[in-house]
């Protein structure tokens, strides 16, 4: 039997499990999927977890009921490129043929003292669930600061202030405005929102070191009652593990076809994946099409139907009424782009059903 393996149920590894199962499978190819969790968290969706505006509930998706895709939970520990072997945390080690490592990411901390031990994360649907009750926890006029004022920390910045409007908000950026990779245009809208809503800012801000309710700024000290990290991300340690060529970001090097190069059958997707695009659900459902694409050629000795992958653009929410997004070059705030966003969860939600 040929295993395909795929790590990882998040939006990359379903959506090749997904386009497989649309088609027949070679009768010698047994699909497994592998991940920590029965479900699909909604990645997208953790900061309103977070916020407490959602259920653990509302943000999961069932995996696909098909007889042809094996599970198999647990925690992955390691891969053995050599032996071909995925190791999980107390159970034997699952053989493969090919592989799909679509494991996501983590928090990077970047070298500062504290930043782990006294933050709190939104990258898993369990550190998520701790964020909830963290931040649930604090009583009226306490103090929550968010530190990274990019797309993950405004929509938790936005969607906190509405749920909870007794608490004191701020964000925190090493750059001079929120969301400096966006048009200023947006930048615009977002700080005006927040300005209306009572969302502090702070700007230019150079974290040293974090200990128990306390930042350090240098040597300005500020003070919170829980800090929730969104500045930064890097693939998950089991990738870093593996002894291959990353970019700066720490993601592997891969082919024109998602392998890596020394270990053809091995496909990287996602944010584990050096790509021409900023990590996001998007560009993970782009790229496992293209993988189930060449998988199936292979086994089936078709030439691969591949186009270049172009994104769609980027939406925002600021809580539950207004939005922003950036579809091309074109910018789009109000209520529009929030609307789009929830049409987009609903697919997602549907999609691998």
């Amino acid at each position: 039997m040929n295993n395909l393996v795929i790590l990882g149920g998040g939006y990359g590894g379903l959506t090749v499990a997904h386009e497989l199962l649309e088609g027949d499978l070679p009768a010698d190819v047994e699909l497994i999927l592998v991940d920590r969790m029965p479900f699909q968290g909604l990645k997208t969706e953790y900061y309103a977890l977070a916020a407490g505006t959602v259920s653990d509930h509302d943000i999961r998706a069932q995996f696909s009921e098909d007889s042809r895709l094996k599970k198999r939970y647990g925690e992955v520990t390691s891969v053995d490129l050599e032996n071909k072997l995925v190791h999980l945390e107390g159970q034997d080690p699952l053989p493969y043929r090919w592989l799909v490592i679509a494991l996501g990411c983590t928090d990077r901390y970047h070298g500062i003292q504290g930043a782990q031990q006294f933050s709190n994360s939104i990258q898993t649907f369990s550190s998520t669930r701790q964020t909830y009750a963290a931040v649930g926890d604090v009583k009226p006029y306490g103090q929550v600061t968010i530190v990274g004022g990019g797309l993950s920390g405004v929509e938790m910045a936005s969607e906190l202030r509405e749920s909870r409007p007794d608490l004191n908000i701020r964000i925190l950026d090493r750059g001079a405005s929120i969301l400096s990779a966006f048009p200023e245009k947006l930048q615009q809208y977002v700080r005006s929102w927040f300005y209306e809503h009572n969302v502090e800012m702070q700007g230019n801000v150079s974290l040293t070191r974090l200990e128990e309710g306390v930042l350090y700024n240098r040597d300005e000290l500020i003070y919170t009652d829980v800090t929730v990290w969104t500045a930064g991300i890097q693939p998950v340690e089991v990738v870093q593990n593996i002894d291959l060529p990353k970019d700066n970001s720490g993601r592997l090097i891969i082919n024109q076809d998602h392998q890596l190069p020394s270990h053809p059958g091995v496909f990287i997707v996602g944010d584990c994946a050096s790509i021409p695009f900023s990590p996001s659900a998007q560009a993970a459902e782009a790229q496992g099409l293209q993988v189930a694409e060449l998988i199936k050629s292979e086994w089936f000795g078709h030439a691969p139907r591949l186009t270049k992958i172009k994104l769609k653009g980027v939406l925002g929410s600021l809580g539950k009424k207004a939005g922003f997004g950036l579809m091309g070059k074109t910018s789009i705030v109000g209520r529009v782009p929030r609307v789009l966003k929830s049409g987009v969860l609903w697919m997602s939600k549907n999609h691998f059903g």
